[in-house]
């Protein structure tokens, strides 16, 4: 008796406290939205279709065989998802290789301690030899252009700069610097190579990698990243003023960029077809793990828009889209190839939804446009709470949606729960086990909620 009445329970209480404040939501739009749900929670392929994209395909580097395999494999999950036209869109990628596993080892007053690291993404290799010299310890880049340039020359830089714990949100923008401006800063100074402490709140033995950035002016060097722990026993040695020195060694390359697309598919709009709506997710990863959460996640979500929609037969007044970017990780060259298109055909990108966080339990959808634009979102709130969403919050997008803002495309980001996802991060732990079921679906149905919502009522 519970279960039956509870559907009209809450459409009756939903209505109710929508009456003066969500003038937008229609009466059938809690009751949608609880089908949405429904068919979602009880028959939603995004798990299945994560699992395929994790361990039939693996790790989706930008330029490499198991991107292209993806681009295929979602192309035909799009398709079955039930997509009236799936379509790739090409773009031009980079394609970096790894080449062989790296090598780190310290040596310590004779005794030698194999470290774990990895190169960072788009970082030169090391001579076939590998390098070894010693290191200095810095905490941020002040502090390393205040070493006279005689003492840093030769050495390896080691910059470990933790996540800080007291910034609750916002601890991976402010880390991450020192990914991205290590190389350069070091060699400036005359460093042969650059380590940094991996940017996660984890204490493992993970190394995490991540794009790293060169200057054409500056030599380029070797750039690693290693795991927290390792870090820190690092660090203790030098502290106790014992000589370090460091073996570094990768094989890693650039090579000539290579075609590759992304891969789109539609449920045509029945009243206004032009008006366009796109969810999406990022289809490249990083090469250490199976990129379950970065980003197989947003992927399959975005796919299950489409799927859940066509498996109960409903018409969107407008066109929604799933896209599975490709190269977010070290270019955005598919999401601007997505924007430039938009641009140079004059679509009209009404809304725009990007999943890149993770496959957690939602809580917020961020939502950036103008004041009114908000306001009419934030007016379906009500709608969105017995799902455990309790919040349309001001200010959202991402990566390869961001291209679309200037041609006036209201952006939202989905906000899951973050304090765990960069213990995944770049990392070989992203791997499809550490993805929840409930989760992954339940962020599926913010997606698809908020697709369907402006598809019927606009902005």
């Amino acid at each position: 008796m519970y279960k039956s009445l509870f559907p009209k329970m809450a459409g009756a209480w939903l209505a109710a406290s929508c009456i003066g404040t969500a003038t937008w939501a229609q009466p059938t739009d809690s009751a949608q939205l609880r089908q949405l749900a429904d068919e979602i929670m009880l028959r939603s392929t995004a798990y299945s279709n994560l699992r395929f994209l994790c361990k039939q395909v693996g790790p989706r580097l930008s330029g490499s065989p198991q991107a292209a395999k993806a681009v295929e494999e979602t192309a035909r999950m799009l398709r079955e998802a039930g997509a009236d036209t799936v379509y790739l869109q090409p773009c031009m990628v980079p394609r970096w290789v790894r080449g062989a596993k790296e090598q780190g080892l310290a040596t310590v007053g004779g005794k030698q301690k194999a470290l774990n690291v990895c190169a960072l993404g788009m970082s030169v290799g090391t001579p076939a030899a590998g390098i070894k010299a010693g290191v200095i310890e810095v905490r941020n880049f002040e502090e390393l252009e205040k070493m006279p340039d005689e003492t840093v020359k030769g050495k390896i830089v080691f910059f470990n700069y933790p996540m800080r714990p007291e910034l609750i949100q916002g601890g991976y923008g402010d880390a991450v610097r020192y990914r991205g401006g290590a190389p350069v800063a070091a060699a400036k100074k005359g460093a042969v190579a650059t380590m940094v402490r991996s940017v996660t709140h984890a204490l493992d033995q993970y190394p995490h990698t991540g794009t790293t950035r060169y200057d054409s002016a500056v030599k380029k060097i070797p750039a690693f990243a290693c795991s927290t722990q390792d870090a820190d026993w690092l660090s203790r040695q030098l502290k106790l003023r014992m000589p370090v020195q460091l073996f570094l060694k990768s094989s890693c390359e650039q090579l000539p960029d290579v075609l590759s697309y992304n891969v789109v598919g539609e449920i045509r709009g029945s009243e206004k077809p032009d008006e366009i709506i796109t969810a999406g997710g990022h289809l490249d990863s990083w090469d250490l793990g199976e990129g379950a959460h970065d980003d197989g996640a947003g992927c399959v979500q975005s796919i299950e828009v489409i799927r859940v929609i066509k498996a109960l037969g409903w018409k969107p007044k407008r066109t929604i889209r799933a896209v599975m970017f490709m190269n977010e990780e070290n270019g955005l060259r598919g999401g601007n190839a997505y924007a430039d298109y938009a641009r140079q055909h004059s679509e009209k990108h009404l809304f725009a939804i990007e999943s890149d966080a993770g496959g957690f339990g939602v809580q917020t959808l961020g939502v950036s446009g103008q004041p009114e634009q908000y306001a009419k979102a934030k007016s379906w709130e009500p709608l969105f709470r017995p799902y455990g969403i309790y919040e349309i919050s001001n200010g959202g997008g991402g990566a390869d949606i961001g291209p679309l803002r200037p041609l006036g495309t209201v952006l939202c980001g989905v906000n899951p729960n973050s304090q765990r996802y960069f213990d995944h991060h770049h990392a070989a732990n992203d791997v499809f086990e550490a993805v929840n079921k409930r989760e992954l679906e339940l962020g599926a149905f913010s997606m698809a909620a908020i697709c369907w919502l402006v598809s019927q009522h606009g902005l």
